[in-house]
Parts: C-alpha cells; sequence; structure tokens
C-alpha cells in the first residue's frame, strides 16, 4: 500500500517559515569531556529547518534519527555535524540545534580532599547555512561572592551570596575551541570562591576565609571573565552574565557584557 506524504505536496499561500522543528525533547547523549573522556548524560534538544514558501511541512521523524546516530559524540564539531546533517536531509536554507545538559564534574574539598560532583548546566548550539555553520558553548557556573563594600564598612564579617556566572562563547575554530571545563575554571577563578559538593570543617573554615580575602562584585566577576577570554585567540565572541541572589536584599543584582574579535567592540 502506498501512504500518502502529505508534508511532501507543495504549499500555495507563499509565506515562508523561519523556523519548523522539535523543542523540549529529552534523550540520552554521551558529552566529550576536557579529560579526553565521555560522560553519559541526559540532553534537551531544540532542533529546527527554515522551509522556503513553497514547502508544506518537515519530515519530524528526521530530526530524531539525526540526533539518534550523533548522540555518542556530542562536542562542538559533534553539535556543527549534526546542523549540517539536518539542513541537508531536510533541503533546507538553514537549520538550528541546541542542546542543554547537566555536565558534572568531581570536586576535590581544599583542605581534606573529600570528593563529590557539582553539575553544570551547559548547552551546544550551532546554526548551519549554506555559507557555513556557525557554533557556540554556554556554561553556567554556581560561584560564591563576598560583597567589597559590606567588608570595607562592617567592623566584623561581610555579608555574602550564592550567584551563577553564565559564558556563552562563539569559538574561532569548532575543530579546536574551548570545552566546558576551561570555562567553568575561569569562571570560579573570577568570583570569591567556587562551591563544593562536599566540605569537611577545615574545608568550611579554608572557603570562608579565602572568599573573605576575595571579595567580588558582580562587575567584578564578569570583569574578570572578559580579561580571561580575550587573551584566548580560541574565542572570537562571547556574552557574559554575573547574577547573584543577594543575601540581605530582596532582589538580585546582575552585570552582562558581550564583546566580538571581529570589531573589538565590549
Amino acid at each position: 500500500m502506498i501512504l500518502q506524504d502529505v508534508q511532501a505536496t507543495p504549499d500555495s499561500r507563499g509565506v515562508p517559515l523561519d523556523e519548523v522543528g522539535v523543542e523540549g525533547l529529552r534523550y540520552p547523549v554521551l558529552v566529550a569531556d576536557g579529560q579526553g573522556a565521555k560522560r553519559e548524560t541526559v540532553g534537551t534538544a531544540t532542533m529546527s529547518v527554515s522551509l522556503g514558501h513553497e514547502v508544506k511541512g518537515a519530515h519530524l521523524s528526521r530530526f530524531i534519527e539525526v540526533l539518534h546516530e550523533a548522540r555518542e559524540q556530542l562536542s562542538l564539531s559533534g553539535i556543527a555535524t549534526i546542523a549540517e546533517d539536518l539542513r541537508q536531509r531536510m533541503a533546507s536554507p538553514t537549520s538550528r540545534v541546541s542542546l542543554g545538559f547537566p555536565y558534572f564534574l568531581e570536586r576535590s574539598a581544599p583542605v581534606t580532599g573529600a570528593r563529590g560532583f557539582v553539575d553544570y548546566a551547559c548547552s551546544l548550539a550551532a546554526v548551519s547555512a549554506a555559507e557555513g555553520t556557525q557554533v557556540t558553548i554556554a556554561v553556567t557556573v554556581p560561584v560564591t561572592s563576598v560583597c567589597p563594600c559590606s567588608k570595607a564598612i562592617s567592623d566584623r564579617g561581610a555579608h555574602n551570596q550564592r550567584g551563577h556566572i553564565t559564558i556563552e562563547v562563539e569559538p574561532t575554530d569548532p575543530q579546536n575551541g574551548l570545552w566546558f571545563d576551561e570555562l567553568i575554571d575561569i569562571a570560579e577563578k573570577s568570583a570569591s570562591s567556587p562551591v563544593y559538593a562536599v566540605l569537611k570543617r577545615p574545608d568550611e573554615r579554608h572557603v570562608t576565609m579565602a572568599g573573605y580575602d576575595s571579595p567580588a562584585f558582580v562587575e567584578d566577576m564578569v570583569r574578570n571573565v572578559a580579561q580571561s577570554l580575550k587573551t584566548l585567540e580560541s574565542v572570537v565572541a562571547y556574552r557574559l552574565r554575573a547574577v547573584n541572589d543577594e543575601s540581605i536584599h530582596n532582589h538580585a543584582a546582575y552585570a552582562a557584557v558581550s564583546w566580538t574579535r571581529r570589531t573589538g567592540d565590549a
């Protein structure tokens, strides 16, 4: 029996579509890590293609097939391959793929060496067109910050809070770009202190005093990250954002900056 392919029939309304696809797709994937191995995690994918005015619809099953075939090779070059493969299979002008997932790193407490996993919210994205494919990598890193103003005006102590630094980078070359581990390290060094999964009493004492010795506003944190990224030839553009959940205010504080090597503007 021949089944009719309605999506392959022409459309006569003359309206091209920017994006048609799937979102909220949860899928098991293997993600490359900074040590040359792979980590199992669960990704949430959004995948789309553009449609010409004459094309009625997209074959959604092909999105899943493309992701399934590449699910064990997630990397900067891997996400670019997914976007390019999707565009070719769908015969579309452009395709977009983004995949977010938790990325776990084992961390040692600073004094006792007690070990535990910290999770970082990470994502890979790619936009493919006839002229090429653009890739971005992003990570949100939990940190601690101690308020420099509070420290300066107080007889004892200083207020501190949990915060997050988000780094989104466009690499110069997807085949040889940054990876999550390096971006996480840059973010943690730009704050007052990293956060840890396990802290014994000697570790807690160390973290408290180390943070007090390195106070940082949200402005300081994004500028510290920016300074580190601008020295890396592997970075062509970035977008940075730091947010503190203020411990003595009923609001959050944030700072953001973007930059591209194409113009040098910040």
